[in-house]
């Protein structure tokens, strides 16, 4: 007998032990989370009293259920006192909340082991613990939020109907009551679509504080300007809205308390209790064997493959953790390019080509494969991925994730279905396309983006490589810029930089960057500004077509600014639009403006963006350009690589870089091609 109840301890042993390492691995990722807030941002030991009250806690907290998936429960006194809250989305089914709560307690401490203040968000579910009192608290320094990179082509219209549907639901879910304060609806939008909404607080609020929980996350929804998906996380309260049915309307709409939390009578109290402890230790000793059955089969199968979802981050008040999180199957990649087909190729840079994905759930992608060469590693790799994340504008390309496989690099990034400017502008039949209003809206895109990367963002970035091929299209014709390859990060109190290696294209560097190695953001308003008059001609600025000759568009501009013969450099389709010659006029004052030699001379982008947002704003008079090109239409958006410092050939010889510059008698310079001297 002994043996026996041994052997059956051990066996009910391993099978816990096994359950418990299954939960670990099989966890799914969070939402979202955070370590710490900035009023609490204590740690706590392995062996300290808080850490026995958080295990006694959270082992606990799933019987606190108040009937709607509300947990809260608290454990031990002062500073080392545990307040735990749970809230289940308000239209899953109980069974769906009680696992979501047991993934989120076993991930909050798996990312935040020490944290004394966590927050973790699963989609159906969210998790807080602190020392701090959560009942009624409803701080709002903590927020999360996610919208679609697709609009809807009637932004305003899209924007009145969520707004008034939100309202509705923001009032549905402060009257609530005490135990549920959940309200869910739809409504007609523009184009024939139906909006859908939740809206959620949690219980222990009063009606006034959910009502400014909710406001203050509409508030953020009003910044995702026509995004057809968005969701927006605070601690206390949540919302979500979409152009597709993405909540449980059965359960939604109807609020009876699961039967389990109704009182039984007094005679069956004893009986209920005991069927229940035994119906839940034969479902329990079922459940190991299943998880662990389970465990095996995923871990020998291969790891299925990773999917964009559904909504993707696009806020700078998300928390950007590890570059692993933004890593995608290369074999995944591999079938969704059709093995990089040609057939699927969208374009060709410097760095690398570009091609059309689909994943298997139809999201189409734009995968960028990075040439071998790059003779960058994987840390220097992932570190980039994490820099190019934070970078959030609607006027910034996002990147969705990467991949990696031996020496092959993939940068994954949304799709835009028009591709490249340059794939309109400089061509003969599509620039039609392109009439004033859509060619000032894309200007005024690019300025944005650019006064993001500048000023606006955490960080501060210099492009280094502004030109035509790299401002992408959506499918309104929105500018997006894109391509990061060159970019340099600049701490925000530094305003230029040296390098002895200028990388770039030719006909858009700025001349203290070629000849000097000095860039700063007056580098991207010279490129900037080459781009403004490309968009006026319609063609390169390397070979601009004036009659039977080719000019430089810089040489030729100011000429025409300077003779008043301003009309000869306009794209010929432009012409007939009588009513914008005057802001034609305009722009092509912005970019002579953009393109003066003297550095300090150029106005920054956020003047810039003043100055095409206000007709108002009198105009500086510019100076001449900085330098005449000469004219090369062959190839020219081949990047030019030119390095100052000596280097050794693979014969062992010394190899010396040097550039002839002709300086011309009205004090400007010549460029002349670049001759590479071998002594």
């Amino acid at each position: 007998m002994f043996m026996l109840v041994k052997h059956v301890s051990l066996l009910w042993f391993s099978f816990i032990f096994i359950s418990l390492t299954s939960t670990l691995l099989a966890q799914p990722e969070l939402y979202s989370y955070r370590c710490g807030n900035p009023d609490n941002l204590s740690n706590y030991t392995g062996n300290s009293t808080f850490k026995t009250n958080l295990d006694t806690t959270l082992s606990n907290l799933p019987t606190t259920n108040n009937g709607f998936g509300f947990y809260n429960l608290s454990t031990g006194q002062g500073i080392d006192r545990v307040n735990a809250l749970a809230l289940c989305r308000g239209d899953i089914d109980p069974d769906l909340c009680q696992t979501c709560l047991n993934d989120s307690m076993v991930m909050v401490r798996k990312v935040c082991p020490n944290s004394i203040y966590v927050i973790g968000w699963y989609l159906h579910c969210s998790l807080t613990y602190s020392n701090d009192t959560l009942l009624g608290n409803n701080k709002l320094n903590v927020v999360r939020t996610w919208n679609a990179s697709q609009k809807s082509k009637n932004v305003d219209k899209f924007n009145d109907a969520l707004r008034s549907l939100l309202d509705k639901l923001k009032e549905d879910a402060a009257t609530g009551g005490a135990l549920r304060k959940f309200a869910s609806g739809n409504t007609s939008g523009p184009d024939f679509i139906t909006i859908y909404a939740i809206m959620q607080c949690s219980p222990d609020l009063s009606k006034r504080e959910c009502i400014s929980c909710l406001g203050f996350a509409m508030r953020y929804i009003g910044q995702f300007d026509g995004s057809l998906r968005g969701l927006v996380l605070v601690p206390k309260c949540n919302t979500r809205y979409a152009e597709a049915i993405f909540f449980n309307e059965s359960i939604a709409l109807v609020n009876p308390p699961p039967a389990s939390s109704l009182p039984s009578p007094p005679g069956k109290k004893r009986n209920t209790m005991r069927i229940v402890t035994i119906v839940s230790v034969t479902m329990t000793f079922i459940g190991v064997i299943i998880v662990a059955s389970v465990c095996i089969f995923m871990r020998l199968k291969k790891k299925k493959k990773r999917q964009i979802p559904p909504i993707l981050p696009n806020t700078e008040s998300m928390d950007i953790g590890t570059a692993e999180s933004f890593q995608y199957d290369f074999s995944t990649m591999q079938v969704a390019t059709n093995d990089f087909s040609e057939d699927n190729k969208l374009g060709q840079g410097g760095f690398g080509a570009v091609y059309k994905g689909v994943l298997e759930d139809g999201y189409q992608v734009a995968v960028k494969r990075l040439a071998n060469d790059s003779g960058q590693g994987d840390v220097e790799f992932k570190n980039e991925v994490l820099l190019l994340a934070k970078l959030q504008h609607r006027n910034l390309v996002r990147l969705l994730g990467f991949s990696t496989q031996g020496s092959e690099r993939l940068l994954i990034y949304e799709f835009l279905p028009n591709v490249s400017l340059d794939q309109f502008i400089f061509d003969p039949l599509k620039r039609t396309l392109l009439d004033w209003e859509k060619r000032y809206k894309i200007i005024t895109g690019v300025a944005k983006g650019l006064l993001y990367l500048h000023e606006d963002s955490r960080l501060k970035i210099i492009h280094r490589d502004m030109k035509a091929s790299n401002v992408l299209l959506d499918a309104e014709m929105n500018a997006k810029i894109a391509d990061f390859g060159m970019a340099r990060l600049f701490k925000q109190e530094e305003t230029q930089a040296n390098t002895s290696l200028i990388v770039g294209t030719q006909g858009y560097m700025a001349p203290e960057y070629i000849m000097q190695g000095h860039f700063s953001v007056k580098s991207d308003v010279f490129s900037f500004g080459v781009l403004v008059l490309e968009m006026v001609a319609g063609q390169r600025s390397q070979c601009f077509h004036h009659g039977e000759s080719i000019q430089d568009l810089l040489s030729f501009a100011w000429k025409s600014w300077e003779n008043g013969t301003w009309s000869d450099m306009i794209d010929p389709t432009l012409k007939t639009e009588t009513c914008s010659v005057r802001g034609i006029i305009r722009i092509i004052h912005i970019g002579l403006l953009c393109i003066q030699e003297n550095v300090t001379d150029r106005p920054t982008m956020g003047s810039v963006v003043l100055m095409l947002n206000s007709l108002s704003i009198t105009l500086p008079l510019p100076s001449q350009p900085a330098f005449f090109m000469r004219s090369s239409c062959t190839n020219p958006e081949m990047p030019l690589l030119m390095e100052f410092s000596s280097s050794t050939d693979s014969s062992g010889l010394e190899k010396h870089e040097t550039y002839s510059w002709t300086k011309s008698r009205s004090s400007q310079f010549s460029v002349n091609d670049v001759q590479i001297i071998t002594r």
